[in-house]
């Protein structure tokens, strides 16, 4: 019974609304466009600011309903279709009687401006306009899928006002940033407006992107052009990349107030290339490494936005090359001024061209860390200049010999050069980072354990601080390897174990000094694997284990031949020994002939008339050429680590041609030393007759590992 009730009523609602329906006056097409036309003009009227005039929501609602009906009535009253074909015309109208002819009258910044009102006054009318043919948007539009009326309403715009205009409103614009580039203040909320015109009219930003960012680039580009041409002539190069970088933030600055935001890539590129990318080598040319750590930071944030490190780097590095090579020869010319005045040239090397070169890295490696942001490209710069300048050969010395002789200058008690525990560190940071540079790395490791470096500073207990010591070896084998530094750490704990076994000594002497007398001895035991191998010889000592002088105890005159058969010597050291005693500063013997040569036929006496006021003195024995022997055990071992190089290749390859063979060798062994080709070549000869390899019969220049 409530089902059927329900029906009855729902039934009695639709006959209801069919006799409203039939109620209803049908409005005629001309007769309702003709009331919609009045509410148009009064809505111009709107438009146009006049006083007292508006819609009333009687009159809102009557437009409306007007439209409403006239959409919803049956065919062929419905005139849905006609009233969507009208709608522009009552666009058009307005735009052809009251705005073209308004900006028709203006110029310039005047004519943006006016464009600008009247598209704000177009948006105003099509919103209105749109609520008035609502049903048309919400019913007959989406089911024939035709442009919607807001769609239609700009296309009116932009077909008939600014496609007409764009041309002179982008050259308007253009002029305007150019002012503002210039100095000048003006309207950036008008020229926002105005460019969101571009934006909002366009389909996807191409009304924007083809009608005004191309046009605006081409005039941003001429712009800097001219500007940069300028500046570089008149400026230096740090007031050149400050302008750049002023004026580059400016063009940012500019994306964020009036620009859209896609602007910002290409307008960016279109600048840097402008001020930077064109005059790179101009601007380069007036670059000054001198110390202008806010200068060099503001090149390397220019540059890097262009990708254009590699041409500074570039400048960087010969900078820094020319500044070493500067400092080579400047030791190389004093050097051989001191030679001619007979002093003593290394250790003015040492104090004066090793320390220019650990100042000039620390400086030039602080750019490197601060002003160009650790950049890879920089810190090869830096490797390759200084792997020039430590290639180079000072007065005969090797950058190796040197930075050993530097080393033991500043680790040595007593040495010439004076520094805080703290400069010690920082100093030899800093010779590390200089010996990963150099070519022969090996003769480093042996000058700085052998000639007048660690071994003596151990042997004759120069040893300025123990700590600084170790934290040397630490360093190189951090860097090195434990390969390079395990004899040396085997030489320090020689030298320790041997200290307390000579406390261990003097504690028994003291303990015993009735029955033993006294004797001022010290011995050091040294383990044949960690030390160099020293020249030994024979000699006849005395009981009191001192040598030559007291063999003048029982004789006041012997001959060079009587002293060679009491000490059983060798000619070299006798010469050595005599020659320290007879022609040195102390002339503790007298010597016929008297001149500054050893022979055999000499003669030699004890000089009673000596004296001095130092109560001990010191009697130094004449150079070795110990330098030779070095450069000779260094050899020596590059042919072994040649030969386990080559082995080492052949049995991972089994066979090899030479090239390969050598290109690998060399690339092994370069970590350490660069090995000489043709020494790698006799090598291969070697083994070959050693049986280790064997040329291959079959391929030319190919050899087969023998296993």
């Amino acid at each position: 019974m409530a089902t059927k009730q329900a029906s009855t009523a729902g039934s009695g609602d639709a006959d209801a609304a069919g006799q409203q329906q039939q109620r209803r006056k049908v409005i005629e097409l001309e007769e309702g466009w003709k009331e919609m036309v009045v509410g148009c003009k009064k809505l111009e009227r709107i438009l146009a600011a006049e006083e007292g005039v508006g819609f009333s929501s009687v009159e809102y609602m009557h437009l409306y309903t007007t439209i409403y009906n006239m959409c919803t009535e049956k065919a062929p009253n419905n005139y849905s279709e006609q009233l969507y074909d009208r709608y522009p015309e009552v666009l058009e109208d307005y735009i052809s009687k009251t705005v073209l002819p308004s900006i028709k009258e203006k110029h310039g910044e005047f004519l943006i401006r006016e464009l600008d009102q009247r598209w704000k006054d177009h948006k105003i009318m099509v919103r209105w306009l749109s609520r008035f043919f609502h049903y048309l948007e919400r019913v007959f539009i989406p089911r024939r899928r035709l442009p919607s009326l807001k769609e239609t309403g700009w296309n009116c715009f932009r077909d008939l006002v600014f496609n007409a205009h764009k041309t002179t409103v982008t050259t308007i614009v253009t002029g305007m940033v150019d002012e503002e580039r210039e100095g000048q203040i003006i309207d950036r909320t008008l020229l926002k407006n105005v460019l969101d015109i571009y934006v909002e009219l366009g389909n996807d930003m191409k009304l924007y992107q083809e009608d005004f960012v191309v046009a605006f680039l081409k005039g941003t580009a001429d712009y800097y052009s001219k500007k940069s041409q300028a500046w570089i002539l008149e400026d230096t190069c740090p007031e050149y990349m400050m302008k750049a970088e002023e004026y580059l933030q400016k063009e940012k600055e500019r994306v964020k107030h009036y620009l859209h935001s896609s602007t910002e890539e290409k307008l960016m590129e279109v600048a840097q290339r402008e001020l930077l990318a064109k005059h790179t080598d101009q601007i380069l040319k007036k670059l000054l490494f001198d110390d202008k750590v806010e200068d060099l930071s503001r090149m390397f944030r220019l540059f890097s936005r262009i990708d254009g490190l590699a041409p500074v780097s570039k400048v960087f590095k010969e900078h820094v090359n020319e500044q070493g090579m500067s400092l080579v020869q400047q030791a190389i010319d004093a050097a051989i001024s001191k030679k001619s005045e007979k002093k003593d040239v290394v250790s003015m090397l040492e104090l004066d061209f090793v320390r220019k070169i650990l100042e000039l890295h620390d400086k030039n490696y602080a750019y490197v860390t601060g002003c160009f942001q650790n950049h890879k490209e920089f810190h090869k710069a830096l490797r390759e200049a200084f792997e020039v300048v430590c290639s180079k050969d000072v007065a005969g010395c090797t950058s190796a010999e040197l930075f050993a002789s530097y080393c033991d200058s500043i680790l040595r008690k007593g040495g010439i050069v004076k520094l805080s525990d703290e400069a010690i560190e920082e100093n030899l940071d800093t010779v590390v980072k200089l010996i990963t540079y150099i070519r022969d790395k090996d003769l480093f490791f042996e000058f700085h354990r052998l000639v007048k470096k660690l071994g003596r500073r151990l042997l004759f207990e120069k040893v300025g601080n123990e700590e600084h010591e170790r934290s040397m070896l630490s360093k190189l084998k951090q860097n090195f390897g434990e390969q390079f530094t395990s004899k040396m750490e085997g030489m320090l704990t020689d030298i320790t174990e041997t200290k307390g076994e000579q406390c261990k000594y003097e504690a028994y002497i003291e303990a015993h000094l009735g029955s033993n007398p006294w004797v001022d001895l010290s011995v050091t035991v040294l383990r044949t694997g960690h030390w160099p191998t020293y020249r030994t010889c024979e000699i006849n000592l005395p009981y009191e284990m001192a040598a030559l002088l007291l063999l003048f105890n029982d004789s006041e005159r012997l001959s060079y031949s009587e002293i060679v058969t009491q000490l059983k010597l060798t000619d070299d050291d006798t010469v050595r020994v005599l020659h320290s005693l007879s022609c040195a500063k102390y002339k503790i013997l007298n010597k016929e002939p008297s001149n500054r040569t050893i022979s055999p036929n000499d003669v030699f006496e004890f000089n009673s008339k000596f004296t001095d006021r130092m109560c001990r003195i010191k009697v130094q024995l004449p150079p070795s050429d110990e330098k030779k022997k070095v450069i000779d055990d260094v050899n020596t071992d590059r042919k072994f680590a040649i030969d386990a190089s080559l082995v080492r290749i052949m049995k991972s390859r089994k066979i090899s041609t030479h090239h390969n063979l050598v290109a690998e060798c060399v690339e092994q062994l370069s970590r350490m030393f660069r090995p000489d080709v043709k020494m790698i070549k006799r090598r291969i000869e070697d083994l070959i007759t050693r049986e280790y390899l064997e040329r291959d019969k079959d391929a030319v220049n190919s050899y087969r590992y023998l296993a």
